[in-house]
Formats: C-alpha cells, structure tokens, sequence
C-alpha cells in the first residue's frame, strides 16, 4: 500500500500529484506558515520536503522567529449549542473546567478505541488457537482471516449446540 504522507524532524506533509504541472506536490502540514515544495521526480520528493523544512527552521532562526510546531495542545472545535451548554454544567456541576472535560473525554474515546482494537486483535489470536486445536483434532485445514471471523462464530455456535447434545 502507498502512502502519501511524509514525517521529517516533527513536520509532516501529504504528497500529492499535479497534474496540471505533472509534478509532485506538498506543503507542511499543521503550521500557520506556508511551506511547500515540489518535485518533477518521485525520487526526488523525500529531499525537497526535507530541503523545505530545514530551509524553514533556518528562515527562522535567521528572523528570529520561533518555528511554529504541529499541533500545539489548542484548537477550536464547532459543536451544537446544546451540547455546548450540557459539557459547561457537566464540568461546573463536577468542579473542572470546559477545557479538563473535553480533553478526557478525547482521551477516554481514544483509550476506548484503541482497547477494542487490541480486544479485537486478541479475539482473532484466540479464534485461530481454537480452530488450530480443533483442525488438530479432525484432522483438518483452515484458514482464518478477518473474512471468516464472523461464519466462524455462527459455526462454532452451531458446533457448541451440537457438542452439548452429544455429550
């Protein structure tokens, strides 16, 4: 799989494709200032875009500016009225601030994501032992995919139901 999006020294960028030029095109991502590079040649995109940032952080420091960072901790999220209002009395009513509420509450969802994802992951794991075990055991072959999670647990239910009656 292609990706399109490079890191260098904390910056990033996404390449695209001109069409217009035929050149390869990005700009660094995340930042209030305007970088951007091009590149006739795929095998010339990794060094313009480090050529952009490293020309950026000299400007910089030439000019005596602080280079901006990606993602600085602050941004303005447009949410309904409503929900607005219930999040302020839910942070009043508990004594935190808007900002300590939305922030675990990100946080939360995140951590949330992410144990479903490892959840998932370790599912699959135990559903491959399984059918190893049971392939084993009837001398068979199977291969697990994502594809066939889903009939493999209509299968082993239908296969728990009849297990229990012969037993």
């Amino acid at each position: 799989m292609m990706m399109n999006v490079m890191e260098y020294k904390g910056y990033h960028t996404k390449i695209e494709f001109d069409a217009d030029s035929m050149s390869l095109r990005g700009k660094i991502e995340g930042i209030n200032d305007f970088v951007e590079f091009e590149a006739e040649d795929i095998s010339c995109v990794e060094e313009e875009f480090h050529a952009a940032v490293d020309d950026y952080l000299d400007f910089c420091k030439e000019v005596g500016k602080e280079p901006e960072k990606e993602y600085k901790g602050t941004f303005n999220v447009r949410i309904s009225p409503e929900l607005h209002r219930g999040i302020a009395l839910f942070a009043d009513k508990n004594g935190h601030s808007l900002n300590s509420e939305v922030e675990k509450a990100i946080k939360e969802y995140l951590d949330n994501d992410s144990s479903q994802t490892r959840a998932f992951v370790e599912s699959v794991k135990n559903l491959t032992e399984t059918i190893q075990m049971r392939n084993a055991r009837y001398d068979n072959e199977t291969t697990v995919s994502g594809s066939n999670i889903i009939d493999y647990n209509r299968v082993k239910l239908n296969y728990s139901k009849t297990e229990s009656k012969s037993i």
